[in-house]
């Protein structure tokens, strides 16, 4: 089974266009990407291995979507997906984070959304094996035989074993019959919600786990991990009681049932084999370790380059050791992405720059743009402000008119004070709707809210105007 969902360039491109706005070149060229590692996957043996992932590199202003693109494309596919900054690390023999960090962080991740995966797929069956746990505190089994050191593992009915387990004669038929028609009564109690308030006395595991932290050189901080599981474990699992409502505990016991019908060796190998055949690494600021140009090799430039280098092997292909076993970083799709306002791509070091063969020069945003991003996608600044007010019982709408003015001031504002992209809007929403987020719902008993052209102006136009004020307020 393909672990990389089926989807054609164009229906990414259509999922995308949901999200983000413009941009048709990059989410073509992310599309593409996206696609070629499905025909990767369903090509023919003697050629998989030898297909490797095109890296892209984004140039563009920031706020224009750039991220936005690669995490949307990440949700697409249902891949491991992981952000870093390359400003974070630092090359060998400096105080800091090595690039090999990123890989074990996103088999970290893999391995949470493997688990969640697995978790959900048994969770009737873990949900069932917490009502039978339950059933048994309420009613204790009258067989001691076949649990002899506790009426049920991990639970207390806080009474005395002998009351707990005490079992009736055996030709008593009656009895028996009786206590399993009132078990069968409170599992429809159970069922319809009638025990959750009655508390229940549980043993659960102890969320208190022994922590220690490594000191060291590069690499030290897998072993601090490893080192953390190894004396965690060593006491054994540090249990406690508690006592919760019948709800909670079904919660905190379907989880613990889950926990024992997963195989956490299928999990670690599906999880690795998604990561190396599927992952996605996002590595933004690139152009903050390129080397300006002119720039000596002297202060805090001399990582820089250092950077570049230890990145090489990881983006073209090598394997890195994680605690989960090693991990090939060949057909993992690395996407690169800067801003490059003072340094260029071209001021990469020759070899990373072979690494990312496909460059996408993304657009700045136009006032066209911008009032598409405040009506268009479904996560639309417009819609998430009539969503907060809902939430208060206000009723918050825009006028055409108004969206129109608000698009207008924020391109003026980017051209004439700095470039922030799609950033510049939730300043000026902010600004405007002040007033309103500060008075609901103390100072204001209207139901309803209009935002017009006029407010937009009396509001936001003094501010625009004045290039002073639009660098400290927009």
């Amino acid at each position: 089974m393909s672990i990389i969902k089926e989807l054609t360039p164009h229906e990414i491109v259509a999922e995308l266009d949901r999200y983000v706005i413009g941009q048709k070149e990059a989410k073509k060229s992310v599309a593409i990407a996206l696609r070629n590692r499905w025909r990767r996957l369903n090509a023919s043996d003697d050629m998989r291995e030898e297909i490797v992932p095109n890296n892209i590199i984004m140039i563009g202003p920031t706020g224009v979507g750039k991220t936005e693109i690669a995490r949307r494309l990440a949700r697409l596919s249902g891949a491991p997906f992981i952000k870093v900054e390359a400003t974070k690390f630092t090359e060998v023999g400096y105080v800091g984070r090595d690039v090999d960090s990123m890989i074990r962080d996103l088999c970290d991740l893999a391995i949470n959304m493997v688990r969640e995966e697995h978790t959900a797929s048994v969770q009737v069956t873990a949900r069932e094996h917490a009502d039978q746990r339950i059933l048994d505190l309420l009613i204790p089994p009258t067989n001691p035989v076949v649990r002899p050191a506790s009426p049920i593992p991990g639970i207390s009915t806080g009474e005395p074993a002998s009351t707990a387990v005490a079992a009736p004669p055996a030709s008593s038929d009656t009895e028996e019959a009786l206590r399993e028609r009132t078990r069968e009564k409170f599992r429809r109690m159970l069922n319809d919600g009638e025990l959750d308030k009655r508390e229940v006395e549980i043993e659960v595991a102890s969320e208190q786990t022994p922590m220690m932290q490594v000191f060291g050189p590069m690499g030290m901080e897998e072993m601090g991990v490893n080192l953390q599981d190894l004396f965690g474990n060593l006491g054994g699992k540090q249990r406690k009681k508690r006592r919760v409502p019948v709800s909670e505990a079904r919660d905190i016991l379907t989880a613990e049932e889950a926990q024992k019908l997963i195989d956490m060796d299928k999990v670690t190998k599906q999880a690795l084999e998604r990561v190396q055949q599927s992952g996605i690494v996002f590595i933004d600021e690139i152009d903050k370790v390129a080397s300006r140009s002119g720039s000596g090799k002297s202060g805090p430039d001399v990582s820089r380059e250092g950077v570049q280098r230890d990145l090489l092997p990881i983006v073209e292909g090598s394997s890195v050791m994680t605690k989960y076993g090693m991990v090939k970083t060949d057909h993992i799709l690395f996407i690169a992405s800067g801003a490059f306002h003072v340094a260029k791509p071209s001021d990469l070091i020759p070899e990373l720059q072979g690494r990312f063969p496909i460059r996408v020069e993304l657009d700045s945003l136009t006032e066209a743009d911008f009032y598409q991003i405040l009506t268009v996608p479904r996560n639309a600044l417009l819609k998430q402000y009539q969503a907060l007010m809902a939430s208060e019982g206000v009723t918050v709408e825009f006028t055409d008119e108004a969206v129109r003015e608000v698009a207008r001031m924020a391109a003026f504002v980017n051209e004439e004070v700095e470039n922030i992209g799609a950033r510049r809007l939730h300043t000026m929403l902010t600004t405007l709707l002040e007033d309103l987020l500060f008075d609901v719902p103390d100072a204001m008993r209207d139901n309803t809210f209009l935002v017009d052209g006029a407010m937009v102006q009396a509001k936001l136009a003094d501010v625009v105007q004045n290039r002073d004020l639009s660098q400290y307020i927009l």
